[in-house]
C-alpha cells in the first residue's frame, strides 16, 4: 500500500514538473537571445544540483504514529518506570483541573454568601430586591 502511495506521489510531482515547465517555456520565444541562453545556463545548473528527495506521506506517518500507541502494552518498547513516568503528566493535569474547579466554586460562594450578608445587614425597602441593577449596585459600593 506504501508502495502504490509513493507512485502516486511522484506520478503527481512529474506532472506539476511537467506543466510548470511548459508555462515557463511558452513565452520564451519572444525573449532576446542573450536572456534566453542565460536562462538555459541557469536550468542546466539547476538540474546538475538537483537533490532527489524521499517524499514522506501521510499514510506511512500515520502507521508509525499507530505502531508506537500500539506498543504501550507490548513488553519490548517500554519499561515500567517509563511508562509511570507516561502517565504522571495526565494525573497532574487532571488534579490541577480538579483544584482550579474546587477553587472557583469556592470563590463564587464566597460572592453569593457576601451578596446575602449585605442584602441582610442593610436597611432597604423591598422594591429595591427586585431591582436587577441591585447586585450590581452592592459589587460597585464595595
Amino acid at each position: 500500500m506504501t508502495n502504490s502511495l509513493q507512485n502516486r506521489a511522484d506520478i503527481l510531482q512529474e506532472r506539476f514538473a511537467l506543466k510548470a515547465a511548459s508555462y515557463l517555456s511558452a513565452s520564451t520565444t519572444d525573449l532576446p537571445y542573450d536572456i534566453s541562453e542565460r536562462l538555459r545556463a541557469a536550468r542546466m545548473q539547476a538540474i546538475s544540483q538537483r537533490k532527489i528527495a524521499k517524499v514522506q506521506t501521510s499514510a506511512s506517518v500515520v502507521n508509525a504514529g499507530g505502531a508506537a500507541a500500539l506498543s504501550w502494552g507490548s513488553s519490548d518498547g517500554m519499561s515500567w518506570w517509563a511508562r509511570i513516568g507516561s502517565v504522571v503528566p495526565l494525573v497532574a493535569l487532571v488534579v490541577g483541573l480538579l483544584t482550579i474547579n474546587s477553587i472557583q466554586n469556592d470563590n463564587r460562594a464566597q460572592e453569593v454568601a457576601e451578596v446575602d450578608a449585605a442584602l441582610l445587614t442593610d436597611d432597604l425597602p423591598p422594591a429595591a430586591f427586585s431591582d436587577p441593577g441591585f447586585v450590581q449596585f452592592l459589587k460597585a459600593t464595595r
